[in-house]
């Protein structure tokens, strides 16, 4: 989060982040990683992305999207959703959506598609994979975001140090995640800012 906020603001901030269970996620890679959209005196909203061709409304609610059988390598993304004036938004919508690890899309039923509730202190979870590659595009997840009542934000959620990042004329800095490697799975975080 960037530091550009009140003392009163940065201290509520404070106070919601560490309630949330998370391990330390740094750059992996050593280069610091963006600002991430910012809350407080000089709010930063979560930027908008389109939602692709492969968005399927009406996901199931589920916290974990892993398939039986599958392979591929675990990601656990955390993170906030909070207001511009760094109010956590309580029971917030986020429908998360990505390609399987062969980097296909399914367009009939729900594999890798689902959303969860934000919970009163703004808190999300999710259980997935590190979804995989497709022409075109580097590795992302795909999310829309809506406050109880409140506008609809699609973006899209990045990946650091993917070879991918600098050829995709999509992709945004802003927007990637944190993450840290822990056992056999990656541990992302991400704090979304939206109109609430």
């Amino acid at each position: 989060m960037n530091c550009t906020r009140s003392q009163t603001g940065r201290r509520r901030f404070l106070g919601v982040a560490l309630a949330l269970p998370l391990v330390s996620i740094g750059p992996v890679s050593g280069q610091p990683l963006p600002l991430t959209p910012a809350c407080g005196e000089k709010p930063e909203r979560t930027p908008s992305q389109t939602p692709g061709p492969f968005y399927t409304p009406d996901s199931p609610r589920r916290s974990s999207l892993v398939e039986p059988g599958t392979k591929a390598e675990r990601l656990v993304l955390v993170g906030l959703v909070l207001s511009p004036p760094c109010k956590p938004v309580a029971n917030a919508l986020l429908d998360f959506w990505h390609c399987d690890e062969a980097g296909e899309y399914d367009n009939r039923g729900f594999r890798y598609r689902g959303h969860v509730l934000a919970d009163t202190q703004g808190r999300y979870n999710l259980e997935t994979i590190v979804p995989g590659e497709y022409p075109g595009r580097t590795r992302h997840i795909h999310v829309k975001v809506q406050a109880p009542g409140g506008r609809i934000l699609t973006t899209q959620l990045y990946f650091p140090d993917e070879p991918g990042n600098r050829s995709d004329g999509i992709y945004r800095r802003e927007l990637t995640m944190q993450i840290a490697r822990k056992g056999a799975q990656r541990h992302a975080r991400f704090d979304f800012v939206v109109a609430a």
